[in-house]
């Protein structure tokens, strides 16, 4: 028999407990992953119909307190549509915020006019269709607001989600593949919040010319999130969403994983590593092995920025606020033995080839450091060029290949993109590994670096419309640093 102190003590000890299980085990918090919707579209043979609504609404990230926030077909951040090579696809894009908006397909190969870019933009409560052909293979796209100057508002505040591609080369590789069941999406972002819940966004001089990063980490929409793991072969799709944060990406117990896809799709075999540097608006597709039941974390290890000279140097002291930070957890102690494995041979690919090289191109990456730009103004540019809306930078041919040096000449990294191509990377100091060795549509240049990739553009046509080419730091790419270009 036991006296009532001693049963009190005991219904204490119980209740504690499982408490300490869970500190024991590392679990991050309560929260459970959050898989965006999936959505199929209509389809009718050959042709897909996406009806999608840009929308503002409220979302529950921090407890108790309510967050204005966008997304797209639903509060925050959008659903993620699939679709397969050889899809035709039309995409009804209604605005229902009351600024001008857009989405633009990122990493797809498509006609000008469907792109999305700042040429293609939605007035409130009217309606865009963006209508083409998927030409491409099996990859991890995305889709985002890309207004022009508002870029990086609407992207930290949600018009952001995530874009499949599927074909049957991939399907028959027997890699995990059932959405939400043993294949993730993982739209990794950080914020910063005001005391009332709100986003906060700029509000500072460095958070414009460093471009916006937060304090606190979110995957799909969720801060510090469980991932109940179902099979012990767990396929990643991890997307760099954030506005300007570069993550250093590994497993809290150091445990490999396999690299399988960049930017452009599937490599062309598996790269064993246990850690990958993930820029803004890069994507890069991992298989992890969790048969041993256990709960890794993963986690970004902060970045040191080198320390540079002046202006520039004291700006960089000042603004560089980089820190170890969790991203979510798995928790494998459920995961039953998955049917998948990881296959020695993923892809072909068809590499551009240098002897087709009819034109080569460089791209100077620039930051004006004077007081006057700092505080306001066009303070980024490529080639000495702001951005101006109406002005052609380059002219391409439809069809052609060709290679652009790309050159920081300024102080920070920076990612640049390029629409409407996938390219490889076929220079760069300190060599090229991991998810670089697949197809890009993003690269991180670092400070005073010249790295060259090669392409093949489309055979897509447009004298009048242009594509963008821009650093994916969106507030740089907001204050002049993008250009554009033509394909005849």
């Amino acid at each position: 028999m036991i006296n009532r102190r001693q049963f009190v003590q005991l219904i204490l000890t119980l209740a504690i407990l499982p408490k300490q299980l869970l500190q024991a085990k590392g679990f991050l918090s309560p929260n459970s992953f959050h898989v965006p919707p999936l959505e199929l579209g209509k389809r009718l043979g050959k042709d897909v119909f996406f009806d999608l609504d840009i929308r503002s609404g409220m979302s529950m990230i921090l407890p108790n307190k309510a967050t204005p926030t966008l997304g797209i077909n639903q509060n925050f951040l959008g659903v993620t549509l699939l679709a397969n090579k050889g899809d035709r696809v039309h995409i009804k894009v209604k605005n229902n915020i009351h600024k001008t908006a857009t989405l633009h397909w990122h990493g797809m190969k498509l006609p000008a006019k469907a792109d999305g870019g700042p040429h293609q933009s939605i007035s409130p409560k009217h309606t865009w269709l963006s209508e083409f052909d998927i030409i491409q293979d099996a990859a991890t796209l995305w889709y985002h607001s890309h207004q022009m100057h508002e870029t990086g508002s609407q992207v930290y505040h949600g018009l952001a989600g995530m874009f499949i591609i599927s074909d049957d080369e991939s399907k028959k590789l027997n890699l995990p593949d059932e959405y939400g069941v043993d294949d993730f999406p993982v739209i990794i972002q950080d914020k910063q919040f005001n005391r009332n819940g709100s986003f906060a966004y700029l509000s500072s001089m460095m958070d414009s010319m460093r471009g916006m990063k937060g304090n606190t980490i979110l995957v799909n929409g969720v801060i510090n999130p469980v991932l109940k793991a179902k099979k012990s072969l767990v396929r990643l799709r991890l997307l760099n969403g954030s506005n300007a944060r570069t993550y250093q990406l590994s497993f809290n117990d150091n445990r490999a994983f396999s690299i399988i896809a960049s930017d452009g799709g599937l490599l062309e075999k598996p790269v064993k590593a246990n850690t990958i540097r993930l820029a803004a608006a890069e994507r890069v597709e991992i298989l992890v092995d969790v048969s041993d039941g256990a709960y890794p974390i993963l986690r970004h290890t902060a970045i040191q920025e080198s320390s540079g000279m002046g202006m520039m140097g004291m700006m960089r002291g000042m603004g560089n606020n980089d820190k170890n930070m969790n991203i979510f957890q798995i928790d494998a102690s459920s995961a039953l033995k998955s049917a998948s494995s990881i296959p020695q041979i993923l892809s072909k690919h068809d590499n551009p080839q240098q002897s087709e090289v009819t034109r080569q191109r460089k791209l100077v990456l620039q930051m004006q450091m004077e007081p006057r730009m700092m505080f306001g103004g066009d303070a980024f540019s490529i080639n000495g060029k702001t951005m101006d809306i109406n002005r052609i930078d380059e002219v391409v041919k439809a069809g052609s290949t060709e290679i652009w040096h790309l050159e920081n000449a300024s102080m920070m990294p920076h990612p640049l993109h390029i629409h409407n191509v996938q390219f490889k990377i076929i220079a760069r100091k300190g060599g090229i590994k991991g998810h670089e060795l697949g197809f890009k549509d993003v690269v991180l240049v670092h400070p005073q670096e010249r790295v060259s990739v090669i392409m093949k553009f489309p055979e897509f046509r447009d004298a009048k419309t242009p594509y963008m080419y821009h650093c994916h730091i969106l507030e740089h790419e907001d204050r002049g640093m993008m250009g554009q270009f033509v394909v005849v």
